[in-house]
């Protein structure tokens, strides 16, 4: 669905992107995590046809969205901070994307009504920036598209929304396959949506996986010996990070589950059991090991 190679782009002297590359798959969630002037902005305002990348791939179902009315009419974008014009209600906004959408549903939007509960009379300028993200969600869901790219479009939003918000767009995401690329700092709020996260730092993709292969590769394993860890089970795991708390040691290990608590087993521990470990802590363990400052890029 969307396919982004070897992506470039410089403002004057400062490279946003460089040699940057990520995939997104049909009717997938696909998270994009990374630092102020990761280069997340500039991507996604790429892919919705804003800017023209400078070098590289870029490609929604197999067109170049820039300048490209037919990928535009079933892609749509909510940036951090919403446009709307000054003295446009509502209801005028909702004209003015019912006539640029092909698929827009005048029955949706008015179904929708009952999640959002603003006034259609109202200026979406003159409100609060909550009510103005819940107003930028209410006309892209009812334009209803195939594609929804969003960049940190949740901040603003009280947890009650939020969580309204999450539940429709999972709902077209299972009832008509919409894939969705969403930009945050945030990993735990991911965690529970996205099928595949990429970690963005410095204009580059510097890993990119799905939550199944991230889960089913490092855990967490507690244990405790009667006099210490033993160095041969030490040497035998595949360890990425340790930390001793008295008798006890906290050890991130790669590999399989049943095959580290089998080996651990194996030197009758006093305590042996594998913890939750959360998406966060995955990827920074896992960056860790390749080298990147990942604390600096998720925090």
């Amino acid at each position: 669905m969307i396919k982004v190679s070897g992506v470039t782009k410089k403002f004057d002297d400062f490279t946003a992107l460089d040699g940057l590359s990520l995939h997104v798959e049909p009717g997938s969630v696909y998270g994009l995590v990374g630092p102020n002037g990761a280069g997340k902005t500039t991507i996604m305002k790429i892919l919705a046809g804003v800017y023209r990348a400078d070098g590289g791939t870029v490609t929604i179902d197999g067109e170049n969205p820039y300048e490209n009315t037919k990928i535009k009419d079933k892609s749509l974008y909510i940036s951090d901070e919403p446009y709307f014009f000054n003295s446009y209600t509502i209801k005028d906004m909702a004209n003015l994307y019912a006539s640029l959408y092909s698929g827009w549903s005048w029955q949706r939007f008015e179904k929708l009504r009952q999640v959002f509960d603003i006034d259609i009379k109202r200026r979406p300028v003159k409100l609060s920036k909550g009510m103005k993200k819940q107003v930028a969600f209410w006309l892209a869901l009812s334009a209803c598209p195939k594609v929804l790219i969003l960049d940190e479009p949740l901040d603003g939003l009280d947890p009650v929304m939020r969580r309204s918000v999450w539940s429709l767009i999972m709902q077209d995401v299972t009832e008509k396959g919409m894939t969705v690329l969403i930009s945050s700092h945030n990993l735990r709020e991911l965690e529970d949506v996205c099928d595949h996260v990429g970690i963005m730092g410095a204009g580059k993709i510097h890993l990119e996986k799905s939550l199944d292969d991230v889960k089913g590769s490092v855990h967490k394993l507690q244990v405790a010996f009667k006099d210490g860890m033993p160095e041969e089970l030490r040497s035998a795991l595949e360890i990425v990070h340790s930390e001793s708390f008295g008798s006890v040691d906290i050890l991130i290990v790669r590999g399989e589950q049943e095959a580290i608590l089998s080996m651990a087993a194996a030197y009758s521990p006093l305590i042996c059991e594998i913890l939750p470990l959360t998406l966060e802590e995955v990827f920074i363990y896992e960056m860790d090991t390749d080298g990147y400052n990942v604390k600096d890029i998720i925090l």
